[in-house]
């Protein structure tokens, strides 16, 4: 059996936790400038906000109701997100991270000693008290109908907190239940080729064949169509690892000198490799694009790219960051007021077998490695870029996003912990 624990609400429920008087109030979280709304509260959602809506859209609504309007703080919702993996290593032997809210945990084994419901709740209760996260279990024999149990688990009080599909019948009924849209797996396209061979309910895909889901569809549609049966099939290690890594904003100030793009390449292209090493994986192209502002019909437009493809397989920030920045160099179009840049990582695979390039020593390799190792312990100790390369720059850049009601770091900065004046 495998468990999918989801955070509720995760990024408003961080926030909440370092603001206990928002308990029970609509509050909402926005996208970088601050632009839209990319999570909120259900007390957000029923005064009539939703996600994606732009926040200069609906200010009457967040004035009316006195919604509580936060930026983006990724580096807060990341130490979160560790405090409640920790919490749950320290109750299951085998977690998986899957997404910065989202864990899957293997159960197999623990229902000859526990009862897997009411484990599960001793750890959501215990991630409460030590968090105050508020979470939702889904347990199931694949990972699939897992996350279709925490969907339910959050959905339905009654459940209280987690939801367990153990049975034939049950596994039918939340196949039947479920909206096919919101099943694991199945995309746009996938969607419409179901509904297009009259297949509008996940149960009705389930009770397919073999041999039709093999006729119709490649791998991931039959992998989706076995793990709706129960069957479990998806490696989640392998869909992590084979994705590339995109780290791009849209600048809170137009920039149109070359020194401050690469800035902008240099932190994300660092980011990049950072979320590399994390996974324990390697790139073999690196992309750079940049672009100017599209709504600005005012303006001079302009859009490009550029790639190199690396002998050896990385994730070395210096050499990820060089090549990068000589991408850039060669795209760079002096007058253009660009609003956005970006880098994207591809060709990822494991960085346990690595191909050296013939001129490479052994020794030159390891001693590369130490050094990403040292740079990401220091950084995860005394907070991200406390040591960077120079060319990120050592201040605040024009370029960079604007986050008017962004919370402090309270869990990674000794200088923005919280003070209790009594």
């Amino acid at each position: 059996m495998y468990a999918l624990v989801d955070c509720n609400s995760f990024f408003c429920s961080v926030e909440k936790v370092f603001h206990p008087g928002l308990e029970g109030k609509p509050v909402c979280v926005l996208s970088n400038n601050d632009g839209c709304i990319v999570a909120l509260t259900p007390e957000a959602k029923a005064v009539g906000l939703h996600r994606g809506d732009p926040i200069f859209k609906v200010q009457d609504i967040v004035n009316r109701h006195g919604v509580k309007v936060f930026s983006t703080n990724m580096q807060l919702y990341a130490a979160m997100s560790r405090r409640v993996t920790r919490i749950l290593r320290r109750s299951v032997l085998h977690v998986e991270n899957y997404s910065i809210d989202e864990s899957f945990c293997d159960l197999h084994g623990y229902e000859a000693h526990h009862d897997l419901v009411e484990f599960m709740r001793e750890v959501r209760e215990r991630i409460r008290l030590w968090t105050d996260i508020p979470v939702s279990v889904g347990i199931a024999p694949s990972k699939t109908l897992a996350k279709m149990g925490s969907k339910f688990a959050k959905q339905y009080k009654g459940y209280q907190g987690v939801c367990l599909i153990d049975t034939e019948e049950k596994r039918r009924k939340a196949l039947e239940l479920f909206e096919l849209a919101d099943v694991w797996g199945i995309g746009r396209r996938t969607l419409e080729k179901l509904e297009y061979l009259g297949i509008h309910t996940p149960l009705e895909f389930a009770q397919k064949s073999e041999a039709w889901v093999r006729s119709h569809f490649h791998k991931p549609g039959l992998q989706t169509w076995q793990e709706l049966n129960g069957i479990p099939c998806i490696d989640t290690t392998e869909v992590l690892r084979n994705q590339s890594i995109t780290t791009s904003r849209s600048f809170g100030k137009m920039v149109t000198e070359l020194e401050s793009l690469k800035t902008s390449v240099a932190t994300f292209s660092a980011n990049c490799a950072n979320k590399l090493r994390a996974q324990g994986s390697v790139c073999s192209t690196v992309l750079v694009f940049v672009a100017s502002n599209r709504f600005r019909e005012d303006m001079p437009q302009y859009s490009h790219t550029a790639s190199h493809t690396f002998i050896t397989p990385t994730s070395d920030t210096q050499v990820i960051t060089q090549a990068a920045l000589q991408c850039l160099q060669s795209i760079y179009m002096p007058g253009i007021m660009y609003k956005k840049s970006g880098v994207v990582v591809s060709g990822i695979t494991s960085d346990s077998a690595v191909q050296l390039d013939l001129f490479d020593t052994p020794a030159r390799c390891r001693e590369r490695r130490e050094l990403m190792r040292a740079l990401d312990n220091i950084n995860q100790r005394y907070g991200a870029k406390t040591l960077h390369l120079a060319v990120a720059g050592m201040e605040r850049q024009d370029w960079q996003v604007r986050c008017e009601h962004r919370s402090p770091n309270y869990l990674t900065d000794i200088n923005e912990i919280p003070v209790i004046k009594i």
